[in-house]
């Protein structure tokens, strides 16, 4: 119970800085004596109250215009993702996730220089940009419901890639679409799914806790530090899911 509280705690603040903190409590479980697949599920459960923390703690920065387009999106996506998960073998999702990962953290790390290339939000036709950012929120929902490891991280090098906004303002928008993506997975695994209850009331309320306090140091970190710590976590967390599914 101590390993998990302190997991809990660690993965609240890791993903309102940058995400990717599953990576703490998805090993933890595993270490507490669960299979994967409970594991998985039990972690999509616990870490949700975290992203709430989140949510409160960056609120001064929520652009509020862009949160009532796209949570309806997010919502219908991560129960699209849970349906995956309880309906098809995992296997073959373990064998992707690493590369969207590392793929995500380098689009973020070259955010500038993609911009050249694909043009900068403000040049973009706002169709084009609209549809755009609806399909990287299904797609994030999707992943979140299925997975979720780094969802913070494939966000935030998305919509950084879409919107002409300071990147404290896109993390704050990330933080509310992991949130409503896991009340979604939590609506449709405590439903359907094989959940280890202890293991949640472990560490939902210090991952509840952590959110609450990374929100507001992600706040007064520069964008160059936020950027930099974003891909640093998010190449880790693709190097190690790298390592796990094919060791």
């Amino acid at each position: 119970m101590a390993l998990l509280a302190a997991a809990g705690l660690g993965a609240g603040t890791v993903n309102a800085i940058a995400g990717g903190g599953s990576l703490i409590t998805f090993p933890a479980l595993i270490a507490a004596g669960l299979a994967p697949v409970p594991a998985n599920v039990t972690n999509s459960l616990a870490v949700s109250p975290g992203y709430v923390g989140s949510v409160v703690g960056s609120r001064a920065d929520l652009p509020r215009e862009r949160v009532r387009a796209l949570v309806p999106i997010a919502v219908v996506g991560g129960f699209a993702g849970c349906v995956l998960l309880l309906a098809t073998p995992q296997r073959a999702f373990e064998v992707v996730v690493p590369f969207l990962v590392l793929g995500a953290a380098g689009v973020l790390a070259f955010q500038d220089r993609l911009r050249r290339l694909v043009g900068h939000p403000r040049h973009m036709p706002p169709r084009r940009n609209r549809a755009a950012l609806y399909g990287l929120t299904a797609a994030g929902g999707v992943y979140g419901g299925y997975f979720g490891a780094a969802l913070g991280v494939m966000l935030v090098a998305g919509l950084a890639l879409l919107l002409d906004e300071r990147l404290a303002r896109i993390n704050a928008l990330k933080n509310v679409l992991s949130a409503v993506i896991g009340a979604a997975t939590v609506v449709a695994y405590a439903a359907f799914g094989p959940v280890e209850w202890v293991g949640v009331a472990v560490i939902a309320p210090t991952t509840l806790l952590g959110g609450y306090v990374g929100a507001h140091l992600a706040r007064r970190l520069p964008s160059v530090v936020l950027k930099a710590v974003i891909v640093t976590a998010g190449t880790v967390v693709g190097l190690v899911l790298l390592w796990r599914a094919f060791s």
